[in-house]
């Protein structure tokens, strides 16, 4: 199932590609205690969940030493696999719920990750300020922008399906951003598989 992974991105080390390879078993082991995720879903971990959160590697290469928030990370996606591929860069994994951030610091703990740290928190109450933020459609994006506007310095990149236009202008409006700080990237310029057909990254630049 990993190959899957190493498909789009052969250039991986050694230690990343067993990382890698380690996250299935990680995962439905945890899954079996707790739903992190679908039980009809977890054969499809490495596309619908490691896939879908690399697709902002292919977007962009974070520079190291940079920081970045994933917020509402729930079982550590996008931030657990974007740890892996950019081992110099400072991730912060946020989400409310405890047994949710008890996988992932486990999780983060039998990889090895330690540009890793994690923060029961909710977005509006993390302290500090970070590069970047991504995210994983956790709500309409006019609600999101507001609890991370103030703690990112670059741009904010948010993981959603569907038809996007009219979120956009109501969150650009929200916020009083220009429409040209936006930028809409269909995921299936990289991956072709077809369940990355309506799915999107949504780069709001700073």
């Amino acid at each position: 199932m990993e190959e899957l992974i190493f498909k789009y991105f052969p250039e991986l080390t050694l230690t990343q590609r067993e990382r890698i390879a380690l996250l299935y078993p990680l995962y439905s082991s945890w899954n079996e205690k707790i739903n992190l995720i679908s039980r009809k879903d977890i054969g499809n971990l490495y596309l619908h969940h490691i896939l879908h959160s690399l697709s902002i590697a292919k977007f962009i290469s974070f520079p190291a030493d940079s920081s970045v928030l994933d917020v509402g990370t729930g079982g550590g996606f996008p931030g657990i696999p974007l740890a892996i591929l950019f081992p110099d860069v400072q991730f912060c994994l946020c989400d409310s719920i405890l047994k949710k951030m008890t996988v992932v610091n486990d999780i983060a703990t039998q990889l090895n990750l330690d540009n890793v740290h994690t923060e029961r928190s909710r977005a509006e109450e993390i302290d500090g300020r970070f590069d970047y933020v991504v995210s994983r459609a956790v709500t309409e994006l006019g609600i999101f922008l507001p609890w991370v506007w103030k703690k990112v310095d670059k741009g904010v990149i948010y993981l959603k399906g569907g038809y996007l236009a009219e979120e956009i202008a109501t969150a650009a409006k929200a916020l009083k951003i220009e429409m040209a700080n936006f930028s809409k990237i269909e995921i299936s310029r990289w991956f072709e598989e077809d369940w990355f057909k309506e799915k999107s990254i949504i780069f709001v630049k700073r």
